[in-house]
């Protein structure tokens, strides 16, 4: 018997319904745990206000939600499941001869469906959101902007200019490279001897220099030094900074392949960004991979029972897929694994698992 199109309609809109449900949830208390550590780390400085700080986090909400995404699918799927298999809905339905693979279908479809529009729309909206998040954030925080749950590593980039070799640290990333918070830069003769160490709240790249305001020079010979501008040469341009410092999350996924081509021309490394493209794209897959693991759930769970342990074993799967992910991403923006298969293998695996579980159980 061929699922009809008025019962694919039905579940489809059940498991839509609970994957939206469980991200909106995950939203709100990201949203709320945000908000409070803005406030704990602004609450005393000039410019404060809770409005301001919640429009802070209301902005940033959605590019942190993106991690999230595979386990409110996973999550949402094993609810719905598990839903219509304790109204022996799912027990009705494989009693008139539908088999497992039919009814998985529709919720496939919304995963296929779901993975390409949070790829294609959400991903480039969450992207900007976040750039307008740093701008009305500038000034409140200072040069202390790595926020809870955002990466906080921070990256020392070796540049050379007219002066000598420098090295150079900045704790945020702004308008495309041009422009840096937070900036720490060690500065070095031809000779290669230590001179100075700078921190300034802003820099701003222009014609091989780099522009520091608010600047403090701290040498081995003096007191240190207050300037109001000061400058550092420097050969890097603004695509080899976003290179160095700035985060693949940062550039949307429509402009990613550009990023990847100008990085390729400058003859840098654009593995990092190229292991972002590839992770975006085999994102449906991956949400696919998580809907077959809990359809493996549900179906145990339809026809032996066993609620609990059924689901604690789909949770568990699912974060074991996770973790996998995260592994290929490590080895791939390492340079160890090729992009290309270290964004696609986890989601190839976890298919191939929930294809042969749903087969044992279905078939034996």
């Amino acid at each position: 018997m061929i699922l009809g199109r008025t019962l694919s309609i039905y579940f489809s809109n059940r498991f839509l319904k609970a994957i939206l449900g469980l991200f909106l949830f995950a939203a709100v208390l990201i949203f709320l745990f945000d908000v409070l550590e803005l406030v704990r780390r602004g609450g005393d400085r000039e410019g404060f206000s809770v409005l301001r700080v919640a429009l802070i986090s209301a902005l940033r909400v959605p590019l942190l939600l993106e991690q999230v995404i595979p386990f409110t699918v996973l999550f949402g799927s094993i609810a719905a499941f598990v839903t219509l298999s304790r109204a022996l809905e799912l027990v009705v339905t494989r009693a008139s001869g539908i088999s497992v693979w039919q009814f998985s279908l529709p919720a496939i479809l919304v995963g296929i469906c779901l993975g390409i529009l949070s790829v294609t729309v959400y991903n480039p909206a969450a992207v900007w959101f976040q750039k307008k998040s740093d701008e009305v954030a500038t000034g409140l925080f200072g040069s202390d902007q790595t926020f809870l749950l955002q990466n906080s590593n921070e990256v020392w980039v070796r540049q050379d200019g007219l002066d000598g070799e420098s090295v150079l640290l900045a704790r945020q990333l702004l308008d495309g490279g041009t422009r840096l918070l937070g900036v720490t830069v060690f500065t070095f003769d031809k000779d290669g001897t230590f001179r100075e160490r700078i921190e300034a709240d802003e820099a701003r790249l222009g014609d091989e220099i780099w522009y520091l305001n608010d600047a403090i020079v701290y040498t081995t010979e003096q007191d240190p030094q207050p300037y109001g501008q000061y400058q550092v040469s420097t050969f890097l341009t603004a695509t080899e900074v976003r290179e160095s410092i700035g985060s693949p999350e940062s550039i949307s996924f429509w402009n990613l392949p550009r990023f990847i081509e100008l990085a390729r021309n400058a003859g840098l490394p654009a593995y990092r960004y190229n292991l972002q493209y590839q992770t975006l794209l085999a994102r449906p897959l991956l949400l696919v991979a998580m809907i077959l693991i809990a359809a493996a759930v549900s179906l145990k769970v339809s026809r032996f029972g066993g609620l609990g342990s059924m689901i604690l074993g789909g949770i568990l799967s699912g974060f074991v897929l996770y973790v996998l992910t995260e592994l290929a991403k490590d080895f791939g923006g390492a340079g160890i694994v090729p992009p290309l298969v270290a964004a696609w293998a986890p989601g190839i695996f976890g298919v191939l698992m929930g294809l042969t579980i749903l087969l044992h159980q279905e078939d034996g």
